[in-house]
């Protein structure tokens, strides 16, 4: 099947985050000294909960560490997932003493848990819920564990956690949750806010997202959706940000999610033609090809020069078995980009499948003088010469294509395109070598 086309914006599965103890974000001044005369007053066993980022966190404990010096001040920072953390604490050197204890980075433990959902196999509607339906072997832990925690530590316990993690906690951990003494909110800054989004959307690139491991895209998904839920984001932003949503969904083979995503970026922007294009993509990947076809008309109305849409809808068409269209449609992609070698093999495909070999060759040709080693036109060529009777200059192109890519001679071996020259000694040959 030809190779969809996914494109890079120009300049997403939403968890519809809501506020989750609040109506109105606090001023942080307001929000830090409150944080602070609670840390204070609180003697003994305690649980604070404080919304904020990685980087907020470890500005926050430096913060207090300078400010609250009467009290005896630890930092357990987790760095990999854990099962059990009563007993982490438990295991603390000079447990006994320590006053307040600042828990970050709990948050692992929970991508930890999004992958094996995934790997479970779950539909992608639970995968990224607070659903009821599981819950993470560490919060498990906290509940099953809340009355030893209270009569055994007599420390007041800081988790400090993005949205994602107190999301889980309510959801997932609500006896341990219920008996927090405080909950805190400590929202990006504008200033960290847009840069965070920047970044995510500059360095964003379907191939690399192709590249890491699912754990890796899990994580970045959650992180979007953080930035997606904060308070100040800007529409336009939010759009970019559902864009990249659906870009991991796809590179997981999630299409369904993808699919979710382009569809809250181009609500937000209805002239984002890449994710018109993307969105197209997803849906071909279903076997929804009408839709597909519908949904790359809506990106080349917005921008007519877009080739990887006009590509892609001639695959669309082609899938559909609409031959003549799908010609048509390559024809606009080369026309716009002359040089577009995979549209001018994918416009041979189409006319070789209405009989116009000679006309798919001619377009295999483009192909190849584009790119001497695109291995599919050689043999796509060999395919065509052989239906034309043309023997000497079938195995030729054949055994190119084999050399440039070995998959070619099992292929040649049940293609009743080479039915006519398949007891000819130099094929007999040519598919016996290794």
């Amino acid at each position: 099947m030809p190779t969809l086309r996914l494109t890079q914006p120009n300049f997403i599965m939403s968890l519809e985050l809501t506020d989750w103890d609040k109506d109105l974000p606090p001023e942080p001044e307001e929000e830090y000294q409150a944080f602070v005369r609670t840390l204070l007053w609180t003697d003994g066993f305690g649980l604070l909960f404080v919304r904020c980022s990685p980087r907020e966190g470890e500005d926050l404990i430096n913060k207090v560490q300078g400010e609250v010096r009467e009290k005896n001040i630890q930092v357990l920072r987790l760095q990999e997932p854990v099962n059990n953390l009563y007993e982490r604490i438990e295991q603390l050197e000079n447990r006994d003493k320590i006053d307040i204890l600042f828990i970050t980075g709990l948050e692992s433990s929970f991508y930890a848990y999004e992958e094996c959902k995934r790997l479970a196999d779950w539909q992608s509607k639970d995968v990224y819920s607070y659903s009821w339906k599981s819950v993470p072997p560490v919060l498990m832990n906290l509940n099953q564990q809340r009355e030893r925690f209270k009569d055994n530590f007599n420390i007041c316990f800081v988790f400090l956690l993005p949205l994602f993690g107190i999301k889980y906690f309510i959801q997932r951990a609500p006896d341990f949750f219920d008996w927090r003494s405080g909950s805190f909110e400590f929202p990006t800054d504008l200033e960290t806010l847009e840069q965070e989004s920047s970044r995510v959307v500059q360095e964003g690139s379907y191939e690399k997202y192709l590249s890491w491991t699912p754990e890796a895209r899990t994580k970045e998904i959650i992180n979007i959706q953080e930035l997606i839920a904060q308070e100040y984001q800007t529409p336009n932003r939010k759009a970019e940000l559902f864009f990249e949503l659906g870009r991991l969904s796809h590179a997981d083979e999630d299409y369904i999610a993808a699919i979710a995503s382009y569809d809250k970026a181009v609500a937000i922007k209805p002239d984002f033609q890449d994710a018109w294009n993307n969105r197209g993509n997803a849906l071909g990947n279903l076997g929804r090809y009408e839709q597909a076809i519908a949904s790359y008309d809506k990106a080349f109305a917005i921008k007519p020069d877009f080739q990887d849409a006009w590509y892609n809808r001639g695959i669309a068409l082609e899938n559909l078995g609409r031959y003549e269209q799908a010609v048509a449609s390559y024809d606009k992609a080369v026309a716009i980009k002359p040089d577009f070698q995979d549209a001018w093999n994918n416009r041979g495909i189409a006319l070789f499948n209405l009989g116009r070999n000679e006309q798919a060759i001619s377009s295999y040709d483009k192909a190849v003088a584009i790119k001497p080693d695109k291995h599919e036109a050689w043999y796509n060529r060999a395919c065509a010469y052989s239906c034309l009777g043309d023997i000497d200059t079938a195995i030729e192109n054949l055994q190119t294509a084999v050399n440039l890519n070995p998959k070619y001679q099992e292929m040649a071996k049940t293609d009743s395109d080479f039915d006519a020259i398949r007891d000819d000694e130099r094929f007999v040959a040519l598919m016996q070598e290794l």
